[in-house]
């Protein structure tokens, strides 16, 4: 039996959203990619849905039962991992769940932002209100108070092997509901976790009998950044169709290329959006008109103009893949050992990470291939055997500036940062738990890079519109289609135009701001796929 499910959403739903949710029910239907961006990066306040509390709490009198019961039950009257077969006598267990949270409570390195805690903080109510953990009702309602308090456990970069899923950054989340460890309050002051919760009114949690297992056992790390990337991700192609539509444009490229009849020749459905969207946004562009027909002296574009929808499709359907496996973990109740309808306790692998360290990875590599054809146009704008009469490196004046040369070098740092990125974690494995836990899947790890090879690939796009925004500058009196135009006046309120040099970081910081806002995609217009 699975969870009630809402609406499947696509990668190609996520990007740049939408309205943003005013509260998120949490109950037996899964969570939506929608209400996990709306609490996660917006503060959306979380309600419990009441039947699925009284769910909840049926739930938890099949654990009160196994707890008076003579006979071990894993997570219930036993110990943890290779200590499974260790009996617990009850008046040590309330010490056995705080010491179990305590101990996997052992992240080290820097803090993970604020979003993944939050994403992951949901995620992990999400499960607890299936009714499958066995944790009692007043537990998930703590979790929900710290969420609408704007509490921020402190939880580090390192820790998590992604099985039994994200245990050590869990674990800092439910220490901090427990009273102890640290947390950024709604002001982001570090305090500690009791002053925390004092300071919002909240009665720290004393847990029960399986309720420290049920507070760390899943993948809610891995897959609140999955869902966080689909969404950034989803904005950033788009983005990347308006960069190639702008160095189409200031390359005097053609769009002949990416016709629709062409286009059905290779029915693949990334390619045929990112077709369509660079069609859109070079219409109407006296550019390409200044060129077209006959006299036009171009054979063929660059792959790296001509093939641009064959790579972004190919991302766009990546993402679209990512966005499957995304919706079914949503639509989870991970836990070990877990509840089932039929009120049996068993132990399971659902918490094993593969499925979605797997994507993660994917989508790292199509992160750094975007980029990579993404610099590739941006070289071109500043090689004057190549761009077509444009100055070399677009310097204002020859020999005395040096125009964008540097931006290129950044660029292209990026990118090969990026490809060490690609990189696959989830091949790797370090057996854990004295070879209880000999095979772990590193989804933790392949979520952390892809957030860098994000944030890399908005800043290689941003480099290239600011690039191709000069280049068309420098194309006047022609001028660029409607959408192109309107995103190189946009750029032009964080950068000056065709000039001297001058300081360039604070320039390429502007664009970089405007990519992750959203605002260039909005400024190229709302019918982008």
């Amino acid at each position: 039996m699975t969870r009630a499910t809402s609406p499947t959403t696509s990668a190609h739903d996520l990007g740049g959203a939408s309205a943003v949710t005013a509260s998120v029910v949490v109950g037996t239907t899964a969570l939506s990619f929608a209400d996990v961006i709306a609490v996660a990066r917006h503060n959306a306040r979380v309600t419990l849905d009441p039947a699925s509390l009284t769910e909840v709490a049926a739930t938890r009198t099949i654990i009160d039962a196994l707890a008076a019961d003579t006979e071990p039950h894993y997570g219930i009257s036993t110990g943890f991992g290779a200590l499974a077969t260790t009996f617990i006598t009850p008046d040590r267990r309330a010490q056995l769940q705080a010491s179990l949270v305590r101990s996997h409570a052992a992240g080290s390195g820097p803090e993970v932002e604020r979003e993944v805690v939050r994403a992951l903080m949901l995620l992990r109510l999400g499960t607890l209100m299936t009714g499958r953990t066995g944790v009692r009702p007043a537990t998930a309602e703590t979790y929900a108070a710290v969420l609408n308090a704007q509490i921020t456990p402190v939880v580090h970069e390192y820790g998590s092997l992604g099985c039994s899923g994200d245990l050590a950054p869990l674990a800092h989340c439910a220490l901090v509901v427990m009273g102890e460890g640290q947390a950024r309050d709604a002001t982001g002051t570090l305090v500690s976790g009791g002053e925390a919760l004092a300071a919002a009114g909240i009665t720290p949690v004393v847990l029960a009998e399986k309720e420290g297992l049920a507070l760390i056992n899943g993948t809610d790390g891995m897959l609140g950044m999955l869902v966080l990337a689909l969404d950034d991700l989803a904005r950033l192609l788009v983005t990347a169709d308006i960069a190639a539509a702008m160095s189409v444009e200031a390359l005097l490229g053609t769009d002949a290329v990416f016709a629709a009849d062409l286009q059905q020749l290779r029915p693949q459905l990334g390619q045929a959006d990112s077709a369509a969207n660079l069609r859109r946004l070079l219409h109407g562009s006296s550019l390409l008109a200044s060129h077209a027909g006959p006299e036009d002296v171009s054979v063929q574009d660059a792959y790296s103009l001509r093939c641009a929808p064959q790579v972004h499709g190919a991302a766009r359907d990546t993402a679209a893949h990512a966005a499957l496996v995304a919706g079914r973990e949503l639509d989870s109740a991970i836990d070990n050992p877990v509840v089932t309808v039929d009120g049996r306790v068993m132990s399971n692998g659902n918490f094993h990470g593969a499925p979605l360290g797997y994507v993660l990875d994917f989508l790292a590599i199509a992160s750094a291939d975007v980029a990579s054809m993404s610099e590739r146009r941006t070289d071109r704008h500043l090689d004057a055997s190549r761009s077509k009469g444009l100055p070399p490196f677009l310097a204002h004046e020859v020999g005395v500036d040096s125009g964008l040369m540097i931006a290129q070098y950044t660029a292209a740092g990026i990118v090969s940062e990026l490809k060490r990125l690609a990189a696959p974690a989830s091949v790797d494995s370090i057996p854990s738990s004295a070879m209880q836990e000999d095979h772990v899947s590193m989804g933790w790890h392949a979520a952390r890079k892809l957030r860098r090879s994000l944030d890399g690939l908005g800043r290689v796009l941003a480099i290239e519109i600011m690039t191709a925004a000069r280049s068309l500058d420098l194309r006047a009196p022609l001028t660029p289609a409607a959408a192109t135009g309107a995103v190189r006046d946009l750029v032009r309120t964080v950068a000056a135009g065709p000039g001297h040099d001058r300081f360039l970081s604070p320039e390429i910081e502007g664009v970089v701001h405007l990519v992750a806002s959203g605002a260039v995609r909005a400024a190229a217009g709302a019918d982008l796929a």
